[in-house]
């Protein structure tokens, strides 16, 4: 099979070809027919993130979705001919067997989970990188320990929210999830040529995100001040969800949560942009706040219990079309599609839409 790869520390990415997986126990073996591209692919490359491996050649990719061609002994609930997108896999990173970014690739059944009939392969590639860290970092057990949606519709009604990078894949569902959880005021910051998708999705307020920060941080609480005023003295934000997760963007998060006096919790999704990425790490000093961790799977033991429930779950939310997925960019000549894809991301010219590639068109 052909596969995108790193072939060595901080070499030049190739397509190669190396052997096609065989499932164990409790696997699947997917064709991948969608693979999406994201930041992190590139990150593995130029060591942004710290060394993930010292093995090579490194197969890249995190969002598969394919069809199911062999079923692993002891798996149930999938067959042979399955639509499927897989979910991030906690240690995928330098697995190249579980990798997206060939053609066919292994898919842990637990934390596979089949696409809904109104969903294409390319918009399922999205999902997984894309929606489980905000949904982990708002709802799971950790960090912001929110009222599931699932539990309980609408629970923060009247309240604020700040998601930074709206337009970005993990923005983009974390401003829905923000909506089925209630809040009434949901802050995101993009290109304002992306107001009117952002706000079809739940956002209330976009500000522009190319502003100086100072003016950032003044539009937010005008918004948040205006739509409070009714009731007095508004409640301070307290909450705020970067979805870009670069020294910047912690910057200004860190100051829109200042006037909350340390109460306030910011949500990352790059360990790079904390300290210590710990759930819960405590600040103190000026702009202090509760600063997470949110990137991961809710398959991972301490989110069993939440992720079994969330899965089922989300599956219904994506067929009965109460979350949306990412607009796609398919990008020509399958695999060797990738390289000139991430240099984009790498560049910053990819807002608004994921790409993705079709690992199957490559010659």
């Amino acid at each position: 099979q052909k596969a995108f790869m790193l072939p060595s520390r901080r070499g030049e990415f190739i397509v190669g070809t190396r052997p096609v997986p065989t499932p164990g126990r409790g696997e699947l073996l997917i064709r991948v027919e969608a693979a999406a591209l994201n930041p992190i692919d590139w990150k593995i490359q130029a060591e942004t993130e710290g060394e993930i491996t010292t093995e090579y050649p490194v197969v890249l990719g995190l969002g598969t979705a394919g069809v199911v061609v062999e079923v692993g002994d002891g798996v149930a609930g999938f067959d042979v001919g399955d639509n499927v997108y897989v979910v991030v896999t906690p240690g995928i990173l330098a697995r190249n067997d579980y990798c997206s970014l060939q053609q066919y690739t292994l898919g842990v059944a637990v934390y596979t989970s089949k696409i809904p009939p109104n969903i294409t392969f390319d918009q399922a590639a999205s999902i997984p990188v894309g929606l489980d860290p905000p949904a982990i970092g708002f709802f799971g057990p950790h960090n912001a320990k929110l009222t599931s949606p699932i539990d309980k519709p609408g629970t923060y009604q009247g309240q604020s929210v700040v998601i930074l990078g709206g337009s970005g894949s993990v923005g983009f569902y974390a401003i829905q999830l923000a909506r089925l959880a209630g809040f009434s005021t949901i802050i995101t910051t993009a290109s304002p040529r992306h107001t009117a998708l952002l706000k079809s999705i739940g956002a209330t307020h976009v500000v522009d995100r190319r502003l100086p920060r100072a003016s950032i941080v003044r539009l937010i609480h005008e918004v948040h001040e205006e739509v409070h005023r009714e009731a007095g003295a508004p409640p301070a934000l307290k909450l705020l969800y970067d979805a870009v997760s670069e020294p910047a963007t912690l910057a200004l998060g860190r100051e829109i949560l200042a006037p909350a006096g340390g109460g306030g919790h910011m949500l990352v999704v790059l360990p790079s942009a904390v300290p210590v990425p710990v759930p819960g790490t405590e600040e103190t000093g000026a702009g202090a706040c509760t600063v997470g961790f949110s990137f991961g799977s809710p398959h991972t033991p301490e989110h069993a219990e939440f992720g079994k429930v969330y899965w089922a779950k989300v599956y219904e939310w994506f067929r009965g079309g109460t979350i949306v997925p990412n607009k796609v960019e398919v990008l020509p000549g399958g695999l060797h599609g990738v390289a000139g894809g991430l240099e984009r991301l790498r560049a910053g010219k990819v807002s608004g839409y994921k790409l993705v590639v079709r690992p199957q068109e490559t010659v």
